[in-house]
């Protein structure tokens, strides 16, 4: 969707709660009291009741604006920069572009959102060939520790950072030439850099098909095998980078650039909720016009907790 379509769909407040009330009606409604299904909708009102306990429930209510007194119009034109460019764009250029004084509701507004792409991500898992590796990304810091510490691993200018990609390896017949298919991706902040914060990590992200799992020789990864049909390891290299990990280091330098670009400074309890960002788009590289609706859906669902 283009601006122009944005424009000529939604042209003031009642037709962004006209599109917003027909998405939920198509993800369906529950009651908050006693979790029936079946309601009716008061129109002068512009609450469901519920034809069980009669107990009434906002438009907003259950979903990610429950809490906000930003406009219907406000969320839909974030929503629409958020879906409409591969990059991001930061809170205060989103203040900018809806003319709000305010910062701090625009902040939580964003990264609600953020969080519900998160969470619609969380829905899948990643099967068959999963290409696996850690990036290091830069994070607020004082200036002495940039100054001070050196990058990689207990640096407390870096935050680790677990990326997956499930990748499948094409052959050309008549060349013999392989290479590496690329659909879904995760990407999840590490607490700590031990085996079991590996292995839980990982577990999460994968389903229970036969996964076969691809990673360098990080004394970390002691223990994956444990949880799929094959963990193929291969030494750090130049080689490993470009090709048996492609995908992965691709994503992660894709991230890095896209934060760097367009994020001052990304403070280490709110890294994941950016990464949500990026993996939802990348993961969506090809809906066009779609992820508008499917973001719609996504703060529809998700929880605003």
């Amino acid at each position: 969707m283009d601006i122009f379509s944005f424009g000529v769909h939604f042209t003031d407040e009642e037709c962004c709660r006209l599109h917003f009330k027909e998405q939920r009606d198509k993800e369906g409604v529950v009651c908050h009291s006693c979790g029936s299904i079946d309601h009716y909708w008061l129109k002068n009102k512009w609450s469901y009741q519920c034809k069980s306990c009669k107990a009434r429930m906002s438009l907003r209510s259950g979903t990610i604006m429950e809490s906000s007194k930003l406009s219907f119009m406000s969320w839909y034109k974030t929503i629409f920069l958020l879906s409409t460019t591969k990059k991001g764009f930061s809170s205060k250029e989103i203040q900018r572009q809806l003319g709000l004084k305010r910062y701090e509701p625009v902040w939580a507004m964003v990264h609600k959102l953020r969080k519900a792409m998160g969470q619609r991500d969380d829905r899948y898992t990643l099967e068959g060939m999963i290409e696996m590796d850690e990036g290091y990304f830069t994070i607020e810091a004082s200036q002495n520790d940039h100054q001070t510490q050196k990058a990689g691993r207990g640096s407390k200018t870096k935050s680790n950072v677990m990326v997956l990609a499930e990748s499948t390896v094409l052959e050309d017949i008549k060349t013999g030439k392989v290479e590496r298919h690329c659909r879904y991706f995760k990407a999840k902040v590490l607490v700590n850099h031990e085996a079991d914060e590996i292995n839980n990590t990982l577990k999460s992200a994968i389903g229970d098909e036969h996964i076969i799992i691809f990673s360098d020789q990080s004394t970390s990864y002691v223990d994956i095998a444990d949880y799929v049909e094959l963990h193929i390891t291969e030494k750090s290299s130049e080689k490993t980078t470009k090709e048996t990990l492609k995908w992965v280091h691709i994503a992660i330098s894709n991230a890095k650039r896209n934060f760097v670009g367009t994020y001052h400074k990304i403070k280490k309890k709110y890294l994941q909720l950016y990464l949500n960002e990026f993996v939802y788009k990348l993961n969506r590289r090809y809906f066009g016009d779609k992820l508008f609706d499917r973001l719609v859906i996504a703060s529809i669902t998700a929880s605003g907790h």
